[in-house]
């Protein structure tokens, strides 16, 4: 797509402050991610081919941090439906046998959750409901591991850039998201529920060179699915173009869109790419109108925690049950009906419960970020913020894996296609039984610092506290 130079361009950039030195260090580096040959798309299962058009150009994108002399930390986004935690432990792996060791609490890797962006063995494997020829499974295959070799090259090469730099974080709001779920409480169907949850913050990290003169690297995310466009062609929808635009205004610095709670969120309006253009600028805007006003100075030390926890299923199928499913006249169900029956044929059992991995990290008591993996729905920000400090916490999902959605207890007593429904496309036996928020927020809870708890932001300063006044619906 031939880009438009709107009028963001056409602002005179303000000059980025110098403060007093800072004990961080930093590194980015950016990578075309873009196929060179066929592939399947992720995203949507009513595609049925390969595609080669490529609308907009993919992206993965990496930010090295250290504090002093602790150990650094990276955060890596990337234009993907998901990247699984499979991928993300061979990247760990490569890295350590480079001598790059890094800890698994110390590697944030954010999805952008496109849906234009190439399948990856191991996310969604069901979405089609039928087994993929043999070619294009073949390249399927390439593109995961050309993709791996690109987030081990990036996050090398960030690395070897780091320098002294500074930190900074404040909070924009970005108003195209809304709640996608159905009207159930009027029986309108097919109706958006404009009405419900939607967390409007847009939580922006700035990245500078020491003397403040410079900018390194943004990193932003909002709650919003990237669901702009839907057509059998490549592009970042939304966030892709957010980071275009910001690096066309910044053409020296690297920027990171990741995706808050936004499972239940869909950017409206949609379905054409001047909309996705449009979303992609509005996010660029605000993040310039963010860092070129006063922001929070951010101190270390980071210190980056994790656990991983066992999110239990409903009852499981019996074989009986799995039967009558594979006769049922709706392809993805009689085919993820199979494929289980296919598990116990073969003396395998169907697990009871997914491994998920919470993370957690701590600036200096300054900000804290929690990083789901999944689908998350827009309730378990909204709670983080309220229970921790609306100020000061900054919740992202989609991170580390993209295993299906996360529903909170509304959502799963609400039931619909985020409660349960989408397990099949994700390949999971049936849904989570109630209770998994709890479980979630009760592990997050023991990951947070008590300090950081203790100090909740009664009166953030003035830039902070105008946000937050209207970032949530």
């Amino acid at each position: 797509m031939r880009r438009i130079i709107l009028p963001i361009f056409l602002l005179v950039q303000a000059p980025l402050v110098a403060q007093t030195a800072s004990s961080w260090k930093a590194g980015a580096a950016d990578a075309d991610i873009t196929p060179a040959y066929p592939v399947r798309l992720s995203g949507y299962g009513s595609r049925t081919t390969e595609t080669q058009k490529v609308a907009q150009r993919l992206h993965a994108n990496a930010l090295v941090l250290q504090w002093q002399d602790d150990a650094p930390a990276v955060i890596v986004s990337v234009d993907n439906c998901g990247v699984p935690a499979a991928v993300r432990a061979e990247v760990l792996k490569r890295l350590g046998a480079q001598g790059r060791k890094l800890a698994d609490e110390r590697f944030a890797l954010h999805s952008t959750h496109t849906h234009s962006a190439p399948m990856l063995k191991g996310v969604l494997p069901f979405l089609f409901g039928e087994d993929l020829p043999a070619d294009q499974m073949t390249r399927i295959e390439r593109y995961t591991e050309d993709l791996t070799a690109h987030l081990v090259s990036i996050v090398g090469r960030a690395m070897d850039k780091m320098e002294p730099a500074r930190l900074e974080w404040s909070v924009g709001k970005v108003y195209f998201a809304f709640n996608r779920r159905l009207k159930t409480d009027t029986g309108v169907q097919n109706a958006q529920n404009f009405n419900g949850p939607t967390d409007r913050a847009l939580p922006v990290l700035c990245v500078k060179s020491a003397d403040g003169k410079r900018l390194i690297a943004t990193h932003a995310s909002y709650a919003c699915h990237c669901t702009t466009l839907g057509a059998n062609e490549i592009h970042g929808d939304w966030a892709g173009l957010a980071h275009e635009e910001l690096e066309l205004r910044f053409p020296d610095s690297v920027c990171l869109i990741a995706i808050g709670c936004g499972a239940d969120q869909n950017p409206y309006p949609r379905t054409e790419s001047r909309f996705a253009l449009d979303h992609g600028v509005t996010i660029a805007k605000e993040i310039v109108r963010v860092i070129n006003s006063p922001m929070q100075p951010l101190e270390g030390p980071l210190n980056c925690v994790h656990r991983e926890v066992m999110l239990p299923y409903d009852r499981l199928p019996t074989k009986a049950e799995w039967q009558a499913k594979a006769a049922d006249p709706n392809k993805w169900t009689a085919y993820h009906a199979r494929q289980h029956l296919a598990m116990l044929e073969r003396g395998e059992n169907i697990p009871p419960a997914l491994a998920y991995d919470i993370q957690v990290w701590n600036y200096g008591g300054d900000l804290l970020t929690i990083n789901l993996p999944g689908e998350v729905v827009v309730d378990y920000s909204l709670r983080f913020k309220n229970e921790f400090d609306p100020a000061r916490t900054w919740v992202n999902s989609y991170t580390n894996d993209v295993p299906c959605y996360i529903p909170s207890q509304r959502v799963w007593q609400e039931g619909g296609y985020e409660a349960g429904g989408a397990m099949i496309y994700y390949g999971r036996p049936t849904r989570f039984d109630s209770g998994i928020e709890d479980i979630i927020a009760g592990t997050v809870k023991q990951l947070v610092p008590q300090e950081f708890s203790a100090r909740r932001m009664q009166n953030p300063p003035a830039p902070l506290a105008e946000e937050l006044s209207t970032q949530v619906k």
